[in-house]
This record gives C-alpha cells, sequence and structure tokens, in this order.
C-alpha cells in the first residue's frame, strides 16, 4: 500500500507529501521486526501514511517526536501474531495504512527482543504510541493512570488474569494499578497500565515500560498468555 498523499487527503501537508498529524523524524524505522528503513514515519488519525525516506514540510500543528536515528519498532508479542490468522499477521507492521502502534527506543533493538520481550528502561524509551496517541514520552507517561477508562474497556480490561503454564496471575486494577502474583508470592510486580483499543502498556514500579496486547479475550504479553479468571 503506497502513502496517503496530499491529492487523496485534504488535511495533508504540501504537495506530495502524506497526511501527518503525527511525525517522527530521523529513525531507523522496523517496518518488521527484521527490515529497517531509515527515514520518517507519518501518521494521521491514527494510521500510518509514510515510512520512509523524508518527504514534504510537516505541518505546524503536527506533534513531532524527533528521533535523532533512534529505533522505531512495532509493538508486538509472538504469542498474539500467531493468534491471528495468517493473512493478518502483517497487521502489526509500520507500514501505510497499518495503525501507529510502535515505541521510539535509543538504545540497540534486536528481532528478538522485538517478538519476544519487549522492556525498555525509561531513558531508552523516546515515545510510545498507540493507534496514533502518544502513551509515554522521554520516558514519562503523558496522562495519568486509569483515566479515559471507558465502561467499555473496565469490563474489557479490570479484573484477574492467568497463564498457568507460568503461574503468573495479573491483576488491573481499577484506577491504573496492576500486581502481579508470581509462583505464590502476591505483589511480586506492580505498577501503573493505561489502555488504548486493544493495547496495553504498562510501566512497572521498579522503572521499567513494558506492553501487552488483547486478542479475542485472550492477554499476550512479554511471552505470558493470559486469560480472565
Amino acid at each position: 500500500m503506497n502513502a496517503v498523499t496530499s491529492g487523496s487527503d485534504p488535511a495533508a501537508g504540501p504537495r506530495d507529501a502524506p497526511a501527518g498529524d503525527l511525525v517522527v523524524t530521523d529513525a531507523v524505522i522496523h517496518a518488521t521486526p527484521s527490515r529497517t528503513i531509515r527515514g520518517d514515519l507519518w501518521a494521521y488519525r491514527g494510521r500510518i501514511t509514510h515510512a520512509g525516506p523524508q518527504v514534504g514540510a510537516v505541518q505546524p500543528d503536527a506533534e513531532v517526536i524527533p528521533a535523532g536515528g533512534a529505533a522505531v519498532v512495532p509493538l508486538l508479542v509472538d504469542s498474539a501474531v500467531r493468534a491471528l490468522p495468517e493473512g493478518r499477521r502483517g497487521a502489526f507492521d509500520l507500514v501505510p495504512g497499518n495503525p501507529a502502534t510502535f515505541a521510539v527506543i535509543g538504545d540497540r533493538v534486536t528481532e528478538s527482543r522485538i517478538r519476544r520481550m519487549l522492556v525498555v528502561q525509561p531513558g531508552d524509551l523516546l515515545a510510545a504510541v498507540v493507534a496514533g496517541q502518544v502513551e509515554a514520552r522521554r520516558g514519562r507517561p503523558t496522562r495519568p493512570a486509569g483515566s479515559g477508562v471507558s465502561d467499555d474497556d473496565a469490563r474489557r480490561w479490570h479484573g484477574a488474569w492467568h497463564d498457568p503454564g507460568r503461574d503468573m496471575t495479573q491483576h488491573l486494577l481499577p484506577g491504573g494499578r496492576y500486581t502481579e502474583t508470581r509462583d505464590g508470592r502476591r505483589d511480586a510486580w506492580t505498577g501503573s497500565y493505561w489502555v488504548c483499543e486493544d493495547r496495553i502498556t504498562y510501566f512497572d514500579d521498579t522503572g521499567f515500560w513494558a506492553f501487552g496486547q488483547l486478542v479475542d479475550g485472550v492477554l499476550h504479553h512479554a511471552g505470558f498468555i493470559l486469560r480472565r479468571t
């Protein structure tokens, strides 16, 4: 799919430039976990419109994230990818038309790290973006934990989630806090979380960011496959 251009969207910038209300500049873009492109990533209304060499001028009202050569990586978990039909597994790729859901990371990022367990220290997280919404910037959340949660969100997310194979239960509490029980040890990990559509972003009290996704009622996070109890 080609980038959206000014000829196809009235909100686009100068001629031949894609539409962009969010633009990441000068990045190493992991279009897939194994394939990279150097350039800019543009998004409009939560969807990627361009990923590649610099194009046109950024609109004055666009939110700009200067990457300075940092990596832009898709937010995915291998188990969530495998849970989708084969024809939909490219839905996580950072290509035009797909959701603008990614992290901008300042340290080294390998394919294995992207696929299996993306955990990021605050000093290395330039931004975390879900469906075009910036959830974290410069290692800090952009909104209070628990904010913007609708009744539907509460029904989908709040409660206890259990992975029996790894003896882990994650409790997503109203108010945007979580606690995990591991191997019978309560409060083994605690922190804050934010939800947006089918994605969850965690900031642990010990000082790291992590990510997960809900697929068909199953929560996939850092190798865990969790179901509501």
